[in-house]
């Protein structure tokens, strides 16, 4: 039915056109989609030790982003990390 009413085109669209852009600025600063899976891979490690996340649906990638009001974009690297809950492992006495 999703299809018949062209929902389907439009998300597959925004897929492709995020994974554009996500290769385009991958391609400026150097980055490859290998490390990316690297910096992610060791941000959940570091952060799993204070915090229980979803590593499954824990996004790491490159933006292009304004740097201190300026008009020039840099990479900026981003993180969507869902936090389930808190560890403590005697952190607290």
């Amino acid at each position: 039915m999703d299809r018949m009413l062209g929902l389907q085109r439009r998300r597959s669209g925004e897929v492709a056109r995020k994974r554009l852009k996500l290769l385009l600025v991958m391609d400026k600063t150097g980055c490859s989609p290998e490390l990316l899976e690297m910096l992610k891979s060791d941000i959940c490690h570091a952060i799993s030790k204070y915090l229980e996340v979803d590593s499954g649906k824990m996004e790491v990638g490159i933006r292009k982003t304004s740097f201190c009001g300026s008009e020039d974009t840099i990479p900026a690297l981003y993180a969507y990390i869902p936090i389930y809950s808190l560890i403590y492992k005697g952190m607290l006495s």
